[in-house]
């Protein structure tokens, strides 16, 4: 029995795979659970290591089996399964791994006993070496060159190249030493108070991220395929791009919203997101002082401890300050509301809520 177009299904994916034809889907794009406890509402998330294994082996053998001949395989995996999942692509199943991008994001888990997460490994596999698909000349996916935004160099290619691993601690803090045409990519992630936010899952990815990888690896009218829907984003993604879609998804509640979601895009609708995820937030030089047990620390003092750049102190003395947010008067001396702040001592209660740790 061949499954619809276009549309969800609820069930098992080692299941509902078998029911696809063999070699009828374009490309498949797979972010399975980490096996690391995540909780959700119906799958175990901490199964024992062959379990999780022989698991991955049986859905990632369907999705090798439904591939075109041509067909592209991408993967999006935690630390803990990334090299077994690699070698069961490659050895296995004999696919070929063309890419091993790495995504980039902020806000990850805060870890106390390691340095924190901030990225997920980006597997690129295609079935056939010598056959498929890769848009390398598709505007949205390129980015400029050196030689373009630095050099002004009359050899370079006027429509950009495409896009290229790093230490960094923000990007917006080192535009020029984190670049998008390397193979570690930069997207935010889609936190709860981002506008993209669907609500109702935890590990949303970003449209611009499933945007990059379905225009690339897919063309218009082609099939995409998702065997772990979780909060839709790449069926949104492939039907705002005018792909062909099947999803699966084993949660009856997350079916039932990732529906809504759909129903609630229209072919060719912009995706979410920004285009240019440097720009999203600003650099630290130029954020909002923060406080210290309710003492300002100013974007200068910053700059003393992390070395980072901050725009120039002001030169009229009457001027408000952009560094401290007080004022000074023609002699010199803090102004009355300023100078009446008195700064209380520290051990208050802290704001907000506590970040999760692990």
């Amino acid at each position: 029995m061949a499954l619809a177009h276009n549309a969800l299904y609820q069930g098992d994916c080692i299941e509902r795979l078998a029911q696809i034809d063999a070699g009828s889907v374009d490309l498949a794009f797979a972010d399975p659970p980490f096996n690391i406890g995540y909780d959700y509402d119906v799958y175990d998330d901490r199964k024992p290591y062959d379990h999780y294994l022989d698991w991955s082996r049986q859905w990632m053998g369907g999705v090798s089996r439904v591939l075109s001949p041509t067909g592209t395989f991408w993967l999006a995996i935690g630390d803990e399964y990334a090299a077994e999942l690699k070698l069961i692509a490659q050895n296995d199943l004999k696919l070929t791994c063309r890419s091993w991008v790495i995504w980039y994001y902020t806000f990850g888990v805060n870890c106390t006993r390691k340095f924190n997460r901030s990225h997920v490994h980006l597997f690129h596999f295609v079935k056939d070496l010598k056959r498929f698909t890769f848009n390398f000349k598709e505007p949205a996916i390129r980015v400029p060159s050196a030689r373009q935004l630095v050099y002004a160099d009359t050899r370079a290619n006027p429509d950009g190249r495409l896009p290229d691993d790093t230490w960094i601690l923000r990007p917006q803090d080192v535009p020029d030493g984190f670049s998008e045409d390397e193979d570690t990519w930069y997207f935010a992630r889609v936190a709860g108070t981002f506008k993209e936010r669907a609500g109702f899952h935890g590990c949303q990815m970003p449209e611009q991220l499933l945007g990059r990888i379905i225009r690339a690896s897919s063309n218009e009218g082609d099939v995409v395929l998702d065997p772990f829907g979780g909060s839709g984003t790449t069926l949104v993604v492939a039907k705002k791009l005018k792909r062909r879609w099947i999803g699966f998804e084993l949660s009856t509640e997350y079916v039932e919203k990732i529906q809504a979601r759909l129903d609630g895009v229209d072919v060719d609708q912009p995706l979410d997101g920004p285009e240019d995820p440097l720009t999203s937030a600003p650099s630290t030089a130029n954020g909002k002082p923060i406080r210290q047990s309710k003492i300002l620390v100013t974007p200068a003092e910053r700059q003393t401890k992390f070395g980072l750049d901050v725009p120039d102190a002001p030169t009229n003395a009457s001027e408000k300050s952009e560094h401290d947010g007080t004022s000074e008067s023609a002699n010199g001396h803090l102004t009355k509301r300023a100078a009446n702040r008195t700064p209380k001592p520290a051990g208050g209660r802290p704001r907000g809520r506590p970040t999760k740790s692990k």
